[in-house]
């Protein structure tokens, strides 16, 4: 078959760096068509209906929203690396994808291990840091608009940067607010930090900007 003679005429090397590109990309691809269709970040503890003690009635009407600052005083900056989520899921496998592929040309060009293995690892990590920023960009853009903080009280989400004790800083969570995941400031009264990858509840607003957030 043609398949078997096209496996069989590769090198060992090509091989293994296929084997890396072919699953990867099939989960990229699957990882993509969920993420248009809604289903690509986790919705756990997301939803809960607002405990009774606290409403969106007892909050005043200029919270309008606004969101786009990462301390206080400073806007926040969609096109630096600061705070990129680069380790993540989809970020290893979009690693995997450039550099199994990477691989596979240059062994197929003839190139050397040793000058193919620092060429698609580079390349890998450019993909990832190129994921991070357009995810981080685009969950900047869908928290734009008219979405009113308002509505995230009551819900849960999930420490993006931590967030520091007694409201001595501002961290940043993902929520569902709308219908939309969206990243927003966040502080807390707890006397203890929430790390990143904590669940937290959103208990009320801070100014015009900022959740406040217990732990889960």
């Amino acid at each position: 078959m043609f398949i078997v003679d096209w496996w069989n005429s590769m090198s060992l090397i090509a091989q293994i760096f296929l084997l890396v590109a072919l699953p990867s990309t099939l989960i990229l691809l699957i990882q993509t068509v969920m993420l248009f269709m809604g289903m690509g970040e986790d919705a756990d503890g997301v939803g809960d209906e607002i405990p009774d003690d606290i409403t969106a009635n007892d909050l005043p009407d200029e919270m309008d929203g606004v969101f786009g600052e990462d301390m206080e005083g400073e806007p926040a900056d969609a096109a630096g690396l600061d705070g990129l989520r680069i380790l993540t899921v989809r970020g290893i496998i979009a690693f995997l994808v450039v550099f199994g592929w990477v691989g596979v040309v240059m062994d197929s060009a003839g190139a050397k291990l040793w000058a193919t293995l620092p060429v698609a690892t580079a390349c890998g990590f450019v993909m990832m840091l190129l994921l991070a920023w357009l995810m981080r960009a685009a969950m900047k853009l869908r928290s734009d608009g008219n979405v009113d903080n308002r509505n995230a009280v009551g819900v849960s989400g999930k420490v993006y940067l931590t967030i520091p004790p007694s409201r001595s800083g501002t961290g940043k969570v993902h929520v569902m607010i709308q219908g939309t995941y969206a990243e927003r400031n966040a502080v807390t009264d707890s006397t203890e930090a929430i790390f990143t990858g904590s669940e937290v509840v959103v208990i009320g607003l801070s100014g015009q900007t900022d959740l406040v957030v217990r732990k889960k």
